[in-house]
Order: structure tokens, then C-alpha cells, then sequence
């Protein structure tokens, strides 16, 4: 097996890597916070969401705070695995690259 087939396609998006970054290294992280901390539109934001949601990396929680909408993200458990494999696979790249 070549190193780059370790890589996770879902995470060759650096937005789709910052999300799992995020997630990753917190409980959970609501569209707003998200949004602003990244620096991305709505729409762009959510169809990153969204492909992550797809390949069930990321679990959706959606609540009312007062009147308002409230949605948040957490990584699921299988999220948390690709993730790692891909960080491991990027450490394996490099450490070939010293040899």
C-alpha cells in the first residue's frame, strides 16, 4: 500500500481539516462559532458540514436557545479514528521524507 492511499480524501479540504481540527480538540463548537473562529460564509461553512456529516464524521446537535435556533457540532467517534489515521499518515509521509 502507497503511503498517500493512508491519506482521507474528506480531509484533503484544508476547511474540512480546520473542522475536525476544531471538533477534535473540543466538546463540541456551535455554526456560529465556527463560522466566525474560520472565517467562512454560511454556505460555505455548511456544505463542508454537510460532506463531513455525509461520511458521518461529525454528528449534528440542533436545540432552541430562547427562540432561537442553536446548532451544534460534535466529532463522532468514527470522525475522531479517520482523523487520526490521517494525522498518522501525514507523520508517516514526513518521516519518509527524511531518509
Amino acid at each position: 500500500m502507497k503511503i498517500l492511499d493512508q491519506f482521507d480524501k474528506a480531509f484533503e479540504n484544508r476547511i474540512r481539516l480546520q473542522i475536525m481540527s476544531v471538533l477534535v480538540a473540543n466538546e463540541s463548537y456551535d455554526f456560529n462559532s465556527l463560522k466566525d473562529l474560520l472565517d467562512l460564509t454560511d454556505g460555505n461553512l455548511a456544505s463542508h458540514l454537510k460532506a463531513l456529516e455525509k461520511e458521518e464524521y461529525i454528528v449534528v446537535q440542533k436545540s432552541f436557545i430562547g427562540r432561537k435556533p442553536n446548532t451544534r457540532y460534535l466529532a463522532s467517534e468514527k470522525g475522531r479514528t479517520a482523523f487520526r489515521l490521517h494525522l498518522q499518515a501525514l507523520e508517516n509521509l514526513i518521516k519518509q521524507q527524511k531518509l
